[in-house]
């Protein structure tokens, strides 16, 4: 009786794990516990953009008493136009980073990159796709456009590209609708090897 009723039992258990190991997955909503909606996309792409620290490169900064911190006014605008881009010794960059004051221009071996704007504005990504944004993320190019540069350092696009479509498009929608700022930034600048 005892080989019949554990028999009995592991047929059950294997029985309901083969049912319910078989049952479709229900998607998750963005933000648990509510319905996808516009403002759940956001709230969910302001969570994302300041876990992934994008305010860390693309925010100018002020310096306080415990150091640098973003901008309020310029949160995500990338590295200011108006600022004179700063001199540096050509051959230190070959062997290290460099990081200006506000860190939003980084030197390198690569060359120099400055901070995009990814505010809501048409100097930023006002005017871009979800198509767009979703290329820049997952293929590295520049604004978003096939046969364009490809993103630079210290862009980390490619750990970006692994975030599920989800996530990338909560981002996008929180990034427009972000304060826009108007500020155009200056073109990389590639080392030619």
């Amino acid at each position: 009786m005892k080989k019949i009723t554990a028999l009995a039992v592991i047929t059950t258990i294997a029985t309901v794990l083969l049912v319910f190991c078989n049952q479709p997955v229900k998607k998750e909503t963005l933000v648990a516990g509510e319905a996808i909606t516009h403002d759940s996309l956001v709230k969910r792409g302001a969570y994302l953009v300041t876990l992934m620290g994008c305010n860390h490169c693309h925010s100018p900064k002020k310096m306080g008493p415990e150091g640098p911190y973003p901008d309020p006014d310029r949160l995500l605008s990338g590295y200011p136009a108006e600022m004179p881009v700063a001199k540096f010794d050509t051959s230190t960059a070959k062997n290290w980073i460099l990081f200006d004051r506000m860190l939003t221009s980084y030197v390198g071996p690569w060359g120099t990159t400055y901070s995009a704007n990814i505010t809501s504005d048409s100097t930023g990504i006002g005017s871009w796709t979800e198509q767009q944004f979703f290329k820049a993320i997952r293929e590295g190019k520049y604004k978003g456009l096939d046969n364009s540069r490809p993103l630079l350092p210290p862009m980390p696009w490619q750990d970006f590209a692994k975030a599920s479509d989800d996530d990338l498009r909560a981002i996008f929608f929180y990034l427009k609708s972000t304060k826009p700022v108007k500020n155009v930034v200056p073109e990389a600048m590639i080392n030619k090897h």
